[in-house]
């Protein structure tokens, strides 16, 4: 399912002139072309002592010219426990300067309905909606959208405000 969304997604990524890669292209590759290695170490956590370490996520998107990322997408059927890791990578990049302006974003077809209604929540929902930057549902159906969870085609819109709001910083 990665590789079809970031198949999908790639070619309005690049018309909004940003890249796309894929989170495992960047853990499992030791030798990098200097791009690659130098947005691996920008989406890098520093976990101190412990070293620098990356998060499991599946999409990275990033400036091509700085190598800054922008934000990481991570794909999922819906668990609480890979949401809560994904949350745990938001409040990571939270700490650290070079990391902060990150959006964390999941994409999911919501195939148990964790996501959807907005009331009542289910823990799902609420990680999304006070952890994440957005949440978008593959679905024909009807959902009940909110601030941050949406249906998939209204992802592009996101990416590019978040590119405004980092250009205007």
């Amino acid at each position: 399912m990665e590789t079809l969304i970031q198949d999908n997604l790639k070619g309005e990524i690049e018309a909004i002139g940003l890249e796309i890669v894929s989170g495992s292209k960047l853990k499992r590759s030791r030798h990098l072309p200097e791009k690659l290695s130098r947005v691996k170490r920008n989406l890098a956590i520093d976990y101190g002592e412990l070293g620098l370490h990356l998060p499991d996520v599946d999409i990275v998107v990033y400036q091509p010219d700085t190598c800054n990322v922008l934000a990481v997408m991570s794909i999922a059927v819906v668990s609480r426990e890979q949401i809560a890791s994904t949350s745990d990578y938001k409040s990571k990049f939270l700490t650290d300067e070079v990391t902060r302006h990150i959006k964390v974003y999941l994409v999911s077809p919501d195939e148990d309905s964790a996501l959807i209604y907005n009331y009542p929540p289910k823990k799902a929902k609420a990680i999304v909606e006070t952890d994440l930057d957005g949440c978008y549902v593959l679905t024909a159906d009807d959902i009940e959208v909110s601030e941050k969870v949406k249906l998939f085609e209204d992802l592009i819109d996101d990416v590019k405000i978040a590119l405004s709001n980092l250009e205007n910083e």
